[in-house]
C-alpha cells in the first residue's frame, strides 16, 4: 500500500505534528518563504512520489496568505507525482460567503471550492462548515467531519441537572439539537437576525429556559457578538451558569475581552482546529483536541474505509 505522506502549512503547524504522533508517521519538512518582490515561494522537502498525501491548513488570519499557501502545496504536490492528494482543511473560513445576499457579490465558498480543485486537491476534508450547503460547492470527494463527539465527552460524567443546550440561531439547530441529544438534555434555540458583520438581533428565544443551566452552542466565534446579544436575552429568564461551546474559538477583534467579562460564563469549551495564542487563552477556557479524530479520518481514507461511521452516534 502506498504510504501516507503528510506535510503542514504556516497557519496551525501543531495541530499537524499532533495528528502525526496520533497516526505514528513524521511530519515531513516543508519550506515557505516569500521573494524580495513578496511572491510566495514554497518547496516540499520530502518524496511524496506515488503516495498519499495530506496537506494539514486551516484557513486562519491572515486567511489569504494561507489560503495561497494550501494552493501552492497542492500543485507542489501534483507536480511532485502525488497517488492522490488530500486537502485537510479543519477551518475552511470562506464557508461563511455561501450565497448571494447582497447584489454583485462573490459566492467566495463555491470559488475556493473551485480553486482548490484546480490546484490539484483529489480530496477535501474539513470540519464543521458554517453552512452545510458549501459541502456541494466541492466536485472532488468531502469528508465533512464534526466535532460533536469531541464536545459531548467532556459534558458526559458532570451533573447536568437543570441544564438545556442553546443554539443562539436556527441556522445551528439542527447541529445543537444532536449534541442536545447525546448528553440527554432539553433544547432551545435564538432567532437572529444578522445586521452586519459585527451586529446581530436576537428577536426571540424558541424553548424554555427559565431558571436553567445553560450550554450555549455555535459551530464558530468570532467576534463574539451573537454570543453576548444571546447572554442579554438569557439573563431576563433568571438563568444560572452558562458555559459556551464552539468547535472554531476564533476570538477576533475585542471577544476574548468581552467574553471575560461576564460573570456568568463559568467555562468556554473550544477546539483546536484553529491556533490559539496565549493572549486569547482565558482561565476558564478550554482547548479540546480534533487530532485524533482528523487522525482517524486520515487513516479511514487512505484504507478506504467509512468516514460517516464515526459519526453514527451523534445523527
Amino acid at each position: 500500500m502506498r504510504e501516507i505522506t503528510i506535510f503542514s502549512g504556516t497557519a496551525h503547524p501543531e495541530l499537524a505534528l499532533e495528528v502525526c504522533e496520533c497516526l505514528g508517521v513524521p511530519l515531513c519538512p516543508i519550506t515557505i518563504r516569500h521573494f524580495s518582490n513578496d511572491c510566495l515561494y514554497v518547496q516540499l522537502n520530502a518524496n511524496c512520489r506515488e503516495s498519499d498525501v495530506f496537506l494539514i491548513q486551516p484557513l486562519v488570519p491572515p486567511v489569504q496568505e494561507h489560503l495561497a499557501e494550501l494552493l501552492f502545496m497542492l500543485d507542489a504536490a501534483r507536480g511532485a507525482s502525488a497517488a492522490r492528494t488530500t486537502a485537510v482543511i479543519p477551518y475552511y473560513a470562506y464557508a461563511r460567503s455561501d450565497k448571494k445576499d447582497a447584489p454583485r457579490i462573490s459566492i467566495a465558498g463555491r470559488l475556493v471550492a473551485d480553486l482548490l480543485e484546480t490546484a490539484g486537491a483529489n480530496r477535501v476534508l474539513t470540519m464543521t462548515l458554517h453552512a452545510a450547503q458549501v459541502h456541494g460547492f466541492f466536485s472532488v470527494p468531502t469528508d465533512h467531519l464534526n466535532a460533536l463527539n469531541v464536545l459531548a465527552n467532556h459534558f458526559r460524567g458532570r451533573d447536568l441537572t437543570n441544564t438545556v443546550v442553546v443554539a443562539p440561531d436556527l441556522g445551528n439547530a439542527k447541529s445543537a439539537s444532536h449534541f442536545a441529544r447525546m448528553l440527554r438534555l432539553p433544547f432551545a434555540a435564538g432567532s437572529k437576525q444578522r445586521l452586519s458583520d459585527e451586529k446581530v438581533v436576537i428577536e426571540a428565544i424558541v424553548g424554555d429556559v427559565d431558571g436553567k443551566n445553560i450550554i450555549m452552542i455555535d459551530d464558530e466565534i468570532a467576534n463574539g457578538g451573537t454570543v453576548l446579544e444571546m447572554l442579554k436575552h438569557l439573563r431576563e429568564h433568571h438563568i444560572g451558569h452558562v458555559t459556551v461551546v464552539t468547535t472554531h474559538g476564533l476570538f477576533t477583534g475585542k471577544a476574548i475581552e468581552c467574553l471575560g467579562a461576564q460573570p456568568d460564563i463559568d467555562e468556554i469549551v473550544t477546539t483546536n482546529t484553529v491556533p490559539m495564542p496565549p493572549e486569547k487563552r482565558l482561565p476558564n477556557m478550554r482547548i479540546l483536541s480534533v487530532a485524533p479524530l482528523l487522525a482517524e479520518a486520515i487513516q479511514r481514507i487512505h484504507n478506504g474505509e467509512s468516514i460517516s461511521s464515526l459519526f453514527a452516534d451523534t445523527m
